[in-house]
């Protein structure tokens, strides 16, 4: 059995100083992360020439002799800046490489550096605080265990002013007892989530319910004067409503993935591209608000570590396939209900339900697992 990564997050509350000692050190990874892409871009535009991660680590040395405040980061922490830049760029020629858009590496503004990684030392567990070199001991909250050897240690920062610490860890699989129960999935927007056997997970609409409050929120923040500590406050307001709606939806589908893979042993779902969904300027926002992927993710991870299989088909004609004869038919979106318009079937279901039963049977025949 091979070992998986799982995450563990926890809140962290630094002291007043060992929050300065934290910004100051996201303030100076994020200068360095913009030197490193600046230089990478004039390099090549005056002289044509790629600065590779191994050059500019080499330089590190020679830049805590010029600025001695980098002294007092940790040298791994430094070296991850770096490599993320490498990462950004590597991104960036991949997707030139595939005729995508590009998205050249942007520099990265104060409240868009909101992480610092330590790769492999430089913090432990002591006495249930987090000790960071160079940084301190720091109360954490250990709300659970945590499983498995740490591999790395990820602070960070919320908008709302919130410190988090993330553990990625390699743990053993928990393998849940077999079970030969099988479901297709359709996700969709009046019901979250619409089962192969019937059943349906109502959608909760977070951001609905909390979009009054929000454009309250964001009305106070547009009259507040620039630059000043109402604006600033108001900000954090606004943060808090943001902060309030994912991790109510984060907290959803956990809970709902968790259940859907206790029970079944094939899960089946369409492999959707929502990114392209999101186009439809009518339906964005439900789509949005509905965060399929994030869903799809917890759903991916558990099943992994349960030992569950989990099949991704492609989306097309789920909903336009009779589940029953497989008669291919045109129905648009308002419609609800899929009546069969083949006369040897007329099978009349709702159309999400036989969507998920069609979901399910291109997933069994994936795997050569179809019987019916």
């Amino acid at each position: 059995m091979v070992d998986m990564k799982k995450a563990f997050k926890y809140r962290i509350y630094p002291t007043k100083k060992q929050n300065t000692k934290l910004e100051n050190t996201f303030e100076l990874c994020r200068e360095l992360y913009n030197a490193a892409i600046e230089e990478r871009t004039n390099a090549y535009e005056l002289n044509g020439k790629s600065i590779s991660y191994s050059v500019q680590q080499n330089q590190l040395p020679e830049i805590k002799k010029v600025r001695e405040e980098y002294k007092q980061i940790h040298s791994q922490v430094l070296q991850n800046v770096l490599d993320r830049v490498d990462k950004a760029f590597d991104a960036f020629f991949q997707r030139v490489r595939e005729g995508k858009k590009p998205g050249y590496p942007r520099f990265k503004a104060r409240d868009r550096y909101k992480s610092i990684t330590f790769p492999q030392s430089g913090y432990e567990i002591v006495n249930g605080r987090l000790a960071l070199s160079k940084i301190g001991h720091i109360k954490m909250v250990l709300h659970r265990p945590i499983e498995g050897t740490i591999k790395t240690c990820t602070l960070k920062r919320m908008p709302t002013g919130k410190w988090f610490v993330i553990f990625v860890c390699e743990v053993m699989p928990k393998r849940l007892p077999i079970s030969e129960e099988e479901t297709g999935i359709d996700a969709g927007l009046k019901h979250f989530a619409t089962m192969s056997n019937g059943e349906t997970i109502e959608n909760p609409r977070f951001f609905r319910q909390e979009e009054t409050q929000l454009a309250k929120a964001q009305r106070n923040l547009s009259k507040a004067p620039t630059c000043s500590k109402e604006r600033k406050e108001k900000k954090k307001v606004v943060a808090r409503v943001y902060e309030r709606i994912a991790n109510k939806r984060e907290n959803f589908a956990h809970q709902e993935a968790r259940k859907i893979v206790n029970l079944y042993g094939i899960i089946c779902i369409e492999a959707l591209k929502i990114v392209n969904m999101m186009q439809n300027e009518k339906l964005s926002k439900s789509i949005a608000d509905a965060a399929w992927g994030i869903f799809f993710s917890c759903l991916d991870s558990k099943a992994e570590e349960a030992g569950r299989l989990l099949i991704e088909v492609k989306p097309h004609h789920t909903s336009q396939d009779c589940c029953i004869c497989h008669h291919r038919q045109e129905i648009p979106l308002s419609v609800r209900v899929y009546s069969c318009s083949n006369p040897e079937c007329k099978m009349v279901l709702d159309r999400d339900w036989n969507a998920a039963l069609n979901i399910l049977r291109l997933g069994l025949q994936s795997v050569g697992a179809y019987t019916h």
